[in-house]
C-alpha cells in the first residue's frame, strides 16, 4: 500500500511561504521586458492550481489577473521585483559556479525551486540534490511528474527537515564533500533556529576550497521587531498587509536574522568568506535588476505611489512639530528602513575541515 499522503492533505501540508515566493516568481516570469525578467518560467508550473493551496494573499490572487494589472497592488509589487533580484542573483552565481568546475548543487530547503528543471542544460554535467521536508518534496514530485513529465536524471531527492542530520543523510544518498559544489539557501536562514543556522553553515564551510554557498538572511533588527510587533500601533494603511506576513508565518515564524553590517564576521567565525553582497530593493538593486534599457523600472508607478504614501504618513505625524523635529523624524525613519535590510550574498568556505555535528 502505498504510504504518499491524500493529495488534500498533502496540498495543506506545503509551506505557505513556499507558494508565497514562487506565486511572486511566477508573476514576475510574465514581465515583456526579457532583460529584467524573473527567468523562472516554471514556477506557475511547479505552483499548481493555487486555488487548492489554501494560501490568502493578495499576491496569489494576482496569478488569475494579467501582468498589467498585478502590478498595480503595492504589496504584489514589492514581492514581484525582491524575487526577481533575488532568483537573478542565484542564476548569476549559479552560473559562476558551473564555469568554475563545480559537479555538484545542494539545494537546501529546496521548496518549489526549479533549477534542476529549466537548467538542466548547464547543469548537465552536475549531481544535483534538493532537501526538504518529507510532505513538502512529496508535493513537488507529484508536480514535476505531472506538469513536467519526471525529474532529470542527475537530481536526487532527499526528504529530511534542516533540524536533523544533515551531512549523514545526504552521504547516504550519494553526496560527496569533495567535489566543488553549488550551495543554495533560498529563503531559508530566517527560519532555523541559530544554533541549527550555525551548524549548516559549519557544514557548507567544511566542502572542498571552490565550493561556494548563496543565501538571504534578514538583519536581527527586523526578526525582532517582527517577534515584538504591535499590529495597534502600525497606521491603518499599513495594518493588512502586515497582518497577511504575520499570518503567512504564522507556523514558520522568523526565528534569526544576522546583526546588521556584521555579516563578514559572522560568517567568518563559521569557515566562510563573505563574498558579494546585496541588498535586496535598495537602489543598487534596482538599478541592476530592475531597470529597462529604457530607463523605466519594474513596478515604478506603484512605488512612487508608495512613495507618496509615506511622505504623506511622515506629514501627518509631524503636522504640529517644527523643522528641527520633522528633521529628526525622517532621520530616524532612514535608520529605521537601514535596520531593516533585507539581502543576498555569496559565501566561500576558507578553508575545508572535518564538519563535527556536535558544534
Amino acid at each position: 500500500m502505498s504510504q504518499d499522503l491524500p493529495k488534500a492533505t498533502e496540498r495543506a501540508s506545503i509551506s505557505k511561504t513556499a507558494v508565497w515566493v514562487a506565486a511572486a516568481r511566477a508573476i514576475g516570469a510574465r514581465e515583456p521586458d526579457p532583460s529584467v525578467r524573473n527567468p523562472d518560467h516554471l514556477a506557475a508550473a511547479l505552483l499548481g492550481e493555487p486555488s487548492q493551496l489554501h494560501v490568502v494573499h493578495p499576491i496569489v490572487t494576482a496569478l488569475g489577473a494579467s501582468y498589467d494589472e498585478a502590478m498595480q497592488d503595492l504589496e504584489t509589487v514589492g514581492l514581484v521585483r525582491a524575487m526577481m533580484i533575488r532568483t537573478r542573483f542565484i542564476d548569476e552565481a549559479l552560473e559562476r559556479a558551473i564555469a568554475a568546475g563545480a559537479t555538484q548543487v545542494l539545494i537546501l530547503g529546496a521548496g518549489l525551486d526549479s533549477h534542476a528543471y529549466r537548467c538542466r542544460e548547464l547543469l548537465s554535467g552536475a549531481r544535483v540534490f534538493e532537501l526538504d521536508r518529507p510532505t513538502t518534496l512529496q508535493y513537488k514530485r507529484r508536480r514535476v511528474n505531472e506538469a513536467l513529465g519526471g525529474a532529470p536524471e542527475n537530481l536526487t531527492y532527499v526528504p529530511l527537515d534542516l533540524e536533523e542530520a544533515i551531512p549523514a543523510t545526504l552521504a547516504r544518498h550519494g553526496y560527496d564533500l569533495a567535489r566543488r559544489t553549488f550551495i543554495l539557501m533560498e529563503g531559508v536562514s530566517m527560519y532555523l533556529p541559530e544554533a541549527v543556522l550555525q551548524s549548516t553553515l559549519r557544514f557548507i564551510a567544511s566542502h572542498v576550497p571552490g565550493s561556494s554557498l548563496v543565501f538571504d538572511f534578514a538583519t536581527r533588527t527586523m526578526v525582532e521587531g517582527i517577534q515584538r510587533i504591535d499590529l495597534a500601533s502600525i497606521p491603518a494603511a499599513a495594518r493588512a498587509p502586515m497582518e497577511r506576513f504575520l499570518d503567512m508565518i504564522r507556523d514558520e515564524p522568523w526565528l534569526f536574522g544576522i546583526p546588521l553590517d556584521e555579516e563578514k564576521s559572522y560568517l567568518a567565525n563559521l569557515g566562510l568568506e563573505l563574498g558579494e553582497l546585496v541588498t535586496i530593493g535598495d537602489e543598487g538593486s534596482a538599478a541592476r535588476y530592475l531597470t529597462r534599457p529604457d530607463g523605466t523600472v519594474v513596478g515604478g508607478t506603484a512605488m512612487i505611489r508608495a512613495q507618496a504614501m509615506r511622505k504623506a504618513a511622515i506629514d501627518k505625524m509631524v503636522e504640529q512639530a517644527d523643522s528641527s523635529q520633522r528633521a529628526m523624524i525622517e532621520e530616524r525613519m532612514k535608520t529605521q528602513a537601514r535596520q531593516m535590510a533585507y539581502r543576498i550574498a555569496e559565501a566561500l568556505p576558507t578553508k575545508a575541515s572535518q564538519y563535527d555535528s556536535n558544534v
